[in-house]
């Protein structure tokens, strides 16, 4: 009998040792586990190269760190309704930590997440200042930091002028409700006012729209085009290169996948390395506990010219002699030829 009830309360033992540890090892692996949600604004070249970016760094950093970021992603077609839900969702989801990839995603979710402080870290906004998404670039303030894709204007208009010193008309291409835009088209129009040069400006709000408005810059005769980091006109452009191409003019804008999409010239940062960055602050702030508003804001080198060889060409442009006019005003200058994403 004694020996029975020896047997009985090891038995006992065994299981609620079992038990512990399968508890502990499902707690173990549960704490070493994020969950981020990331909703991109549009479907587009560089938005699509900043998430595959966060992505891959997430996964390699994972290893690193012995942890695992389980992503939820969503894109919400710029479509605000969508957008709120898709957020909506990652909350009720409980994600320990939101990415907004562009200025309206960021701003959503800084207003969705200030009772609850669910660290947000935006990629791609290009003034968050401007917008008020950060009290400051070094002390963000709140639970929002993230990467900028700030563009540096006035070095595109000097390259427009290196290419063409005797342009006098210059078209404007972008999207008025594109927070993205509004900084760099006022920075515009003080660049070419204080030249002397006229400028005519047309706008569009989706792909119809910014046919026609490329369309009316034909019908102008600009002798050049600028669009900022304006992810409408970015979604347009393999619709509008061929006519402008056609026409000779030439379109400079703010990010690499423009050229990439038929345009003559893109201007900006490496939204490959963007990504890469956007990811590094997930993990500063999931895994080594930074809080995000003492995590400055990610800025970059805008010295980046990525010139379209076929459209150069289509234009009458030599590339070689462009090169050599836009060097010493960039960073770099780098060949891309024609393709709907980066490969």
């Amino acid at each position: 009998m004694k020996n029975l009830l020896k047997r009985m309360i090891t038995v006992v033992i065994c299981i609620v040792l079992a038990t512990g540890c399968l508890t502990g090892c499902g707690d173990k692996k549960e704490a070493n586990t994020f969950t981020v949600g990331i909703c991109n604004f549009v479907d587009d070249a560089s938005l699509n190269q900043i998430v595959d970016n966060i992505r891959a760094q997430l996964e390699v950093l994972g290893k690193e760190n012995n942890v695992t970021f389980k992503v939820l992603y969503d894109n919400c077609n710029a479509d605000a309704n969508v957008m709120n839900q898709i957020i909506q969702n990652f909350i009720s989801n409980k994600v320990d930590l939101m990415v907004g990839i562009a200025t309206p995603v960021a701003m959503a979710m800084q207003a969705a997440t200030e009772d609850n402080k669910i660290p947000v870290i935006f990629a791609a906004v290009s003034d968050p200042l401007a917008t008020g998404i950060v009290e400051s670039l070094e002390k963000p303030g709140a639970n929002i930091t993230g990467t900028s894709d700030y563009l540096d204007t006035n070095a595109v208009f000097n390259l427009i002028f290196a290419a063409n010193p005797e342009a006098d008309l210059v078209g404007l291409l972008y999207d008025a409700g594109q927070d993205a835009s509004t900084t760099a088209i006022a920075q515009a129009k003080e660049y070419l006012t204080n030249k002397g040069v006229a400028f005519v400006e047309h706008t569009g709000t989706n792909v119809s729209e910014v046919m026609l408005a490329a369309d009316s810059m034909v019908l102008d005769g600009v002798d050049a085009i600028f669009t900022p980091s304006d992810n409408t006109i970015m979604q347009a452009e393999l619709s509008i290169y061929e006519k402008l191409a056609a026409a000779k003019i030439p379109h400079y804008t703010g990010a690499d996948s423009f050229a990439l999409n038929g345009a003559f010239l893109g201007y900006g940062v490496d939204y490959a390395n963007l990504g890469v960055e956007t990811a590094n602050m997930v993990k500063q702030v999931l895994v080594d506990k930074k809080d995000p508003a003492n995590l400055a804001v990610k800025t970059f080198d805008n010295g980046t010219a990525t010139v379209n060889t076929e459209t150069c060409a289509q234009i009458g442009f030599d590339y070689e002699t462009i090169k050599k006019a836009f060097e010493p005003l960039c960073t770099k200058v780098q060949e891309i030829t024609t393709a709907e994403s980066f490969k």
